[in-house]
């Protein structure tokens, strides 16, 4: 698989102008002095991107120049595609007019909103969101589990390019600043000034945000750990990916308000037309991945991308430039919809526009929160010009609820695939939880469900073993199979003739399910199953308590992706309480952010 980042095209310019460990500057000191001037007449330039999401584009338009005969020439429109991966350069021509259009991410849209809403001319209307990014990921060594583990640790990124938003993201999933973190910033995205290199070169670096051939490279695949053979780095893994995190990094383009009120037919045809190029690519793609036989229109349109990104991004048709677009989730007409109409969609314009000013402002490219502004299309309309069907956002449920059993959700397995987790502690028997007192963590689990749309939200009750100990003693004394020694507060007990850890709760856990301490007044696998059960109805209640909160929020919630399970006694914070503070700190629900397989996913033409 490859992304948009596959040669570091979108670094060039920050490779002049940064350096590792380089204080951050603001946006608009990078981009410098400009004058606003009108848009000038002519065949607009509309820049382009190294990324499959814009392949689309050039399917629309036939070719760089608008091609006769192509989508575009057929809705009458004329164009000419230029290479945008130079993102300051594309906000000084759009800052003078020499072009209408941005390219960019919505995080990228953040990072310069001060220099283009500096003037009511140029504020951005975002017009169309491409896609969603699914190659773009946070490697990790060893001690990095998830992204909770980076507070206080070292990250290696590539200054103002679309990984930014990736930490930002990140980060915040786990309630983490910029400030918990040490931020190395490096020239390029890849190659021998990119994160992966400095993460190889220097072991105090903890993790780097790569691209899908840099992961590889450390890591030597997906689910591999590095070994250190090889060019890998000993213990190296996937931390976060936006396979997972698959609503983190949003595509679109921009126009200047100004040319967008006198063009307005013009900027519904270009909408009309890449959205029809979108269906028709969708199309030829899934052909080749159905058959393993490439047509000849989809040939023709991977050569054409081949030739404009050039060979050495893609050396290969079937390989590369299909993996290029294989790396790209398009959203299509439903997506339009669901981003810029969806008011509870947590992943759409309003909230990824406060993101990005978030970031802006924070991380230090802005000092003001100068936003953008959505399109006024009547997307029925849209749908005529293009000649696409259409189609509003599907409500089903995206994941199938027989792909995966409940035994990822615990032990070994669930830790592995775990990206970030947060827990809620609560008072004893406690098995409703109030909005008024737990409202923020829902919010953050329903946040955190849009934010990783390919991943499971699981939600783990969890009960103190106090109760369940007790019970074992005490039925072991009077069955005579458990010997005590010493003095209350500093007992020792022995079984069959050995030392009997309390704390070493796997073990006592599977003496109980053996039955070995049943049969006394106090039965210990009674109590073990009721905390299970009781574990079990804790995690039922605060998933619908989640969803009651996202209903009276107005906010959208697939409940297919929330999966509440019961772990019982089985994972305490503290094995052996000495008193109630410290059961306390047993009694508690645990979200995490989990990993699904592939088949676990409904499959969909349009990512949205």
């Amino acid at each position: 698989m490859w992304n948009r980042a596959i040669l570091g095209l979108a670094a060039l310019v920050w490779s002049s102008l940064f350096g590792q460990v380089q204080s951050q500057e603001k946006f608009k000191t990078l981009v410098g002095p400009v004058q606003v001037a009108p848009v000038a007449k002519g065949v607009p330039p509309v820049p382009y991107l190294t990324w499959g999401g814009d392949v689309a584009t050039f399917l629309a338009n036939g070719d760089m120049k608008t091609k006769k005969g192509s989508t575009f020439d057929k809705l009458g429109l004329d164009v000419q595609l230029v290479p945008g991966d130079d993102f300051i350069a594309q906000v000084r021509n759009y800052m003078t007019g020499k072009t209408p259009f941005l390219r960019g991410t919505m995080h990228m849209l953040g990072l310069a909103s001060e220099v283009t809403g500096s003037d009511p001319r140029t504020k951005p209307v975002v017009i169309l969101q491409l896609s969603w990014s699914a190659g773009d990921h946070i490697v990790g060594r060893s001690a990095i589990k998830k992204l909770n583990d980076l507070k206080g640790k070292k990250i290696a990124c590539q200054q103002g390019g679309p990984h930014v938003g990736l930490l930002y993201d990140s980060l915040s999933a786990a309630q983490l600043t910029k400030n918990d973190v040490t931020v190395v910033w490096v020239k390029d995205l890849t190659g021998a000034n990119g994160p992966a290199e400095a993460f190889r070169k220097d072991p105090s670096i903890d993790a780097c945000c790569v691209i899908t051939p840099d992961l590889i490279g450390l890591t030597s695949g997906f689910d591999s750990v590095g070994s250190g053979a090889e060019g890998t780095v000993e213990g190296a893994h996937l931390v976060n990916s936006t396979q997972q995190m698959s609503r983190s990094i949003a595509d679109v383009y921009a126009v200047r308000r100004d040319w967008y009120d006198a063009n307005k037919p013009f900027v519904e045809k270009f909408v009309a037309g890449y959205l029809k190029g979108t269906e028709d690519l969708v199309a030829l793609r899934k052909g080749f991945n159905d058959t393993q036989k490439m047509s000849e229109p989809y040939k023709q349109i991977l050569m054409l991308s081949q030739k404009t990104f050039g060979k050495e991004v893609l050396p290969t048709l079937d390989i590369d430039a299909h993996g290029l677009l294989m790396d790209c989730s398009f959203v299509g007409l439903p997506g339009q919809i669901s981003f810029f109409r969806d008011k509870g969609n947590l992943s759409g314009f309003e909230a990824k526009m406060a993101e990005a000013l978030n970031l802006a402002t924070t991380w230090g490219y802005a000092d003001v929160r100068l936003g953008f502004d959505p399109n006024t299309f009547d997307y029925k309309e849209i749908a005529k010009l293009g000649g696409i069907t259409y189609v509003e956002p599907s409500k089903t449920e995206r994941f199938n609820p027989t792909a995966e059993s409940t035994d990822k959700f615990l032990g070994e397995n669930l830790d592995a695939n775990t990206i970030v987790s947060f827990t809620i502690n609560f008072e004893p028997n406690v098995q409703e939880f109030s909005v008024d007192r737990y409202g923020a963590e829902f919010q953050r689990a329903i946040k955190a469900a849009s934010t990783f749309g390919n991943a499971k939200v699981v939600i783990r009750g969890h009960s103190d073993p106090t109760k369940t100990l007790m019970d074992l003693v005490q039925s072991g004394l009077e069955k005579g199979i458990l010997k005590q020694s010493g003095v209350a507060g500093n007992f020792r007990y022995f079984y069959d003739g050995k030392p009997l850890d309390l704390t070493n709760t796997k073990a006592i856990a599977d003496l109980i399910k053996a039955g070995a301490f049943s049969g006394g007044k106090a039965d210990p696998l009674v109590t073990f199953q009721a905390a299970l059960n009781l574990s079990k109805n804790r995690a039922d209640a605060v998933r619908d308590a989640v969803a009651g909160f996202a209903k009276q929020s107005g906010v959208n919630l697939d409940m297919s992706q929330i999966v509440p399970v019961g772990a019982g006694v089985i994972e305490p914070v503290i094995a052996k309480p000495r008193n109630l503070e410290e059961a306390k700190e047993n009694m508690r629900v645990e979200f995490r952010i989990v990993r699904v397989e592939a088949e676990a996913i409904a499959p969909s033409d349009f990512n949205f």
